[in-house]
C-alpha cells in the first residue's frame, strides 16, 4: 500500500495523566519496585514494591544514587561482581539473575535498606523494562534498520527532528538488545518522538527489539550480503530485517528503498502503509540533480508537496540514500523540504565513516574504518574513484566478517571491483587477504599493484609509495581494526612524524 500520509509529533502524555481542572499531565517515568516486579516477572528477596527509582544503568563506572542497577551477565564482564561496589557508591536497588540469589545471599544487603530483586535473565529483564515505559510513552518512535546506512541514517533524522521537536535518539552503537533498552529507558516526560536503530547478526533479533520498541514508523535503508552466517543467504538477510514489520501497528508506515530491488519486492508483498525513498521516478520522496564535491554534496529533494535544494556535509553518492530516509521520516513528521534542508545544515558524519582527512604532505585519507561489508565497499570503492578524479586512487582494506559460506566469493568480489575501478595499488591484510588479492588480478591488476600482508607491512610500504594528491582509502569490519593503519598513516602524513 503506497502513502504519503503526514502525521503529527505529538507530546508524549499518559492517557490517565489528567488532573482535576483537566489538563494533561506529563508521563512521570520514574520506575517503582511494583514496575519492576509488574514488567518482568521477578521476585521480591528484599525490600518494598513502592521504592522509586529515577533511572536504570548497567555500568558501575557512571550509575548514581537513585538508580536501579540492572547486573548484566555478559561475555567479558558479569554485572555481578560490581554489585558490592555499586551499593558503596549508594545505589539501593539492584536486579540480578535468580541463578546467583544463593551465592549473594550471604551479603546481606537488605540490612542496608537494598532493595533486591531476582529475574530469570537480567538481559530479557533489561528489555521487559524498556519494553514497559514504551507501554507508558504516547509519543512516536521511528526504528530504523537496513544493512548499510542505519547509523547515517539515525543521525540525518535526529539532526532534523531536534530542530522541531524534543528527541531520544540512539547513540554510538546502541542497537542491540542492551543498547536499545537503555536508550528507551532515558525517556523524559517532554521527548515528542524517539529515533532508535535496530542491529541483528540473526534471525529473531529484530523481532525482540522492535517487540520492545513498537515503532510507529519503520525504515528499512537497504538489503546486502552482511551477518550471512546467522541468516544465510541475502533471502535471509530481508527476512530478518522484515522482522520490523510484525510490530509496526494498525496505521502505522514502513519507508523503503525504492532502488533496491529487493525491498521494491517486499513492499509488494506487505499491508503496512509504505512510502518509498529513492532517485528512481517511482519514488515517493526523491532525489535529483546530484553534484559531488570532495566537500559536500548537494541535490534537489522532492517531496510530494514540497522541494528545496539539499547541501551535505559529508562524502560518498551513497549518502544520498541515507539523507532520503531521513527526510522521509521528516516529511511523516509534517515537516517541509526547506525545513528538512535546515535540518541537515547540523549534521556531520560519524568518527571513522567516510572522514576525508587532508594532510600536511598532500595527500588525503579517507578513513571509513567503522564497519564494512560487500555493499559498502563497493560504495567506498566508488566514492575513492570519485574523490580521486585524475590522481592516483589507493585501497586498503580488511576482512569482512560474518560471511559464512559466502566468505571465499565476496571477498574475491571485492578486489574484482577495486580492480575492475582503475585503482593504482591494493593493499589487502586479514586471513582473507589472499582472497582479495586473486580478486584484484582477475579485474586486471598486475601482481606489483597487490600486496597482501600484516599492518605494520602495510603501513611501512604507504610511507614509501604514498605521493602528494593521492587519495587512499582504508576500510573493513570493525572487528579488523582497521584504524590501526590510519593512525600512524596520519601522523606521518601530517608531518608529526617525519619518518623514511
Amino acid at each position: 500500500m503506497r502513502v504519503s500520509m503526514v502525521v503529527s509529533g505529538c507530546i508524549a502524555m499518559n492517557d490517565n495523566s489528567v488532573s482535576e481542572n483537566g489538563i494533561a499531565q506529563p508521563v512521570d517515568f520514574s520506575i517503582t519496585v511494583g514496575d519492576v516486579l509488574k514488567a518482568t516477572g521477578g521476585i521480591l528477596i528484599s525490600g518494598s514494591e513502592s521504592v522509586v527509582f529515577d533511572a536504570v544503568g548497567i555500568d558501575s563506572r557512571t550509575i548514581l544514587p537513585g538508580n536501579l542497577f540492572v547486573a548484566i551477565q555478559g561475555e567479558h564482564h558479569d554485572g555481578h561482581a560490581f554489585i558490592p561496589g555499586v551499593i558503596q557508591q549508594g545505589i539501593r536497588g539492584v536486579v540480578v539473575n535468580q541463578a546467583k540469589t544463593e551465592e549473594l545471599r550471604g551479603k546481606r544487603w537488605s540490612d542496608e535498606g537494598v532493595t533486591w530483586v531476582a529475574v530469570e535473565d537480567t538481559i530479557r529483564a533489561l528489555g521487559d523494562l524498556a519494553a514497559y515505559q514504551r507501554r507508558r510513552y504516547k509519543g512516536r518512535v521511528i526504528g530504523i534498520t537496513g544493512s548499510n546506512g542505519k547509523t547515517t541514517t539515525r543521525r540525518m533524522t535526529a539532526a532534523i527532528f531536534r530542530r522541531y521537536f524534543e528527541t531520544l535518539a540512539s547513540r554510538g552503537n546502541y542497537n542491540n538488545e542492551i543498547g536499545l533498552p537503555l536508550t528507551l529507558l532515558g525517556l523524559k516526560p517532554d521527548h515528542q518522538w524517539i529515533l532508535l536503530e535496530l542491529g541483528m547478526n540473526h534471525f529473531g533479533e529484530i523481532r525482540r527489539l522492535s517487540r520492545i520498541c513498537r515503532p510507529d514508523i519503520g525504515v528499512i535503508t537497504s538489503i546486502a550480503p552482511c551477518h550471512l552466517e546467522g541468516v544465510g543467504s541475502i533471502n535471509g538477510v530481508v527476512r530478518a530485517k522484515a522482522e520490523i514489520l510484525e510490530n509496526i501497528p494498525s496505521g502505522g508506515t514502513v519507508i523503503l528503498n525504492r532502488d533496491d530491488p529487493h525491498l521494491v519486492q517486499l513492499g509488494k508483498k506487505i499491508d503496512t502503509n509504505v512510502l518509498f525513498f529513492g532517485e528512481s521516478r517511482e519514488a515517493d520522496i526523491r532525489a535529483h540533480s546530484i553534484h559531488e564535491t570532495g566537500e559536500e554534496i548537494r541535490f534537489t529533494l522532492q517531496l510530494p508537496d514540497s522541494q528545496a535544494v539539499v547541501r551535505l556535509h559529508a562524502t560518498g553518492r551513497f549518502m544520498v540514500s541515507n539523507a532520503l530516509a531521513a527526510a522521509s521520516a521528516g516529511h511523516l513528521a509534517g515537516l517541509s523540504g526547506e525545513e528538512i534542508q535546515a535540518g541537515f545544515l547540523r549534521f556531520r558524519p560519524v568518527t571513522s565513516r567516510m572522514n576525508v582527512i587532508p594532510t600536511e604532505r598532500g595527500m588525503t585519507i579517507i578513513d571509513d574504518t567503522y564497519n564494512a561489508n560487500p555493499g559498502s565497499m563497493a560504495a567506498a570503492i566508488n566514492t575513492l574513484v570519485t574523490l580521486a578524479g585524475n590522481n592516483r586512487s589507493i585501497l586498503v582494506v580488511g576482512d569482512m566478517l560474518e560471511l559464512g559460506e559466502e566468505t571465499d566469493r565476496l571477498h574475491r568480489q571485492v578486489g574484482e571491483l577495486a580492480g575492475q575501478a582503475g585503482i593504482i595499488r591494493l593493499y589487502a591484510t586479514g586471513p582473507h587477504a589472499g582472497l582479495v588479492a586473486e580478486g584484484a588480478r582477475a579485474g586486471g591488476m598486475n601482481k606489483n599493484q597487490v600486496i597482501t600482508g600484516e599492518k605494520e607491512a602495510i603501513i611501512t610500504d604507504l610511507k614509501k609509495q604514498l605521493k602528494t594528491r593521492d587519495r587512499v582509502l582504508v576500510k573493513g569490519s570493525r572487528g579488523s581494526a582497521m584504524e590501526e593503519i590510519v593512525e600512524p598513516i596520519k601522523e606521518w602524513a601530517s608531518g608529526r612524524k617525519d619518518e623514511a
